[in-house]
Parts: structure tokens; C-alpha cells; sequence
């Protein structure tokens, strides 16, 4: 397998198609540039996703998240399209990504983009005592 970046997204069967589960991922190490300066930026990406019938692998989502490292992208540009690619491959019952940038010129951002299978009900939250 690779140790280069790339842009290409592995996925595997879902082991439990059946039940509706959550898969929380997170990459504390997110890095890609400033598209007006060149600078980098960093950030921890968030992935939460109730898989439909396939889910990410992970080595190929790290270098898939290793990629945008020399590219210039915009912090909302760059979380919706980590969405969009991860949506095209697995096509989840819901996804959401959490983009939370490091403090830049004394400014934090933080993009929250997310994805819901029109034909999917999600299950009621049952509150515990």
C-alpha cells in the first residue's frame, strides 16, 4: 500500500449493515494552506457517520487527509469537500464533518458541514436515568 498522499478512498463492507451505529474518526494532525497567504493552517477533523452499507478505511483516509497538505483551500471550502468525497464513496445514512481550526491572527474557526440520506429515519435518543 501507499505512504504518499492521495486523493483515492478505500472503503470496506459494512460488518453490521443492519443496525444503525456511529463511526466517530478524528484527525488532530489536518494540515493545508492558506490559499491567500501560503501559510499553513492546522486543524483536528471530525468525522461522524452512520454507515449505510460501506465505511472508510482507514489508511486510505490518511492519505487521503495528508493530501490537502501543499494544497491552498478556505477552511469551508476544504470541510465541505472532505464531505463531498467521503459521501461519493460511502454514501452514509448521515455524516457530519467538524472542521476546528487552530488560532490564526487571534481567530479561531470552526466549519460544521454535514449530509442526511433522504430515506433514512434516524433512531429516537433514549435518555438513561
Amino acid at each position: 500500500m501507499s505512504s504518499k498522499p492521495s486523493k483515492k478512498l478505500d472503503t470496506f463492507d459494512n460488518p453490521k449493515p443492519g443496525r444503525d451505529f456511529t463511526i466517530r474518526i478524528d484527525t488532530p494532525e489536518f494540515t493545508c494552506l492558506c490559499p491567500m497567504t501560503g501559510q499553513p493552517d492546522f486543524a483536528t477533523i471530525t468525522i461522524e457517520y452512520v454507515p449505510n452499507k460501506l465505511c472508510v478505511e482507514l489508511k486510505a483516509l490518511k492519505l487521503y487527509m495528508w493530501s490537502f497538505r501543499d494544497e491552498g483551500a478556505f477552511h469551508e471550502a476544504v470541510t465541505n469537500q472532505i464531505l463531498d468525497d467521503l459521501v461519493k464513496v460511502t454514501s452514509p445514512n448521515f455524516m457530519r464533518i467538524r472542521a476546528e481550526f487552530n488560532v490564526r491572527g487571534g481567530v479561531y474557526t470552526t466549519v460544521i458541514a454535514e449530509h442526511k440520506n433522504e430515506n433514512w429515519k434516524a433512531p429516537e435518543l433514549v435518555n438513561l436515568p
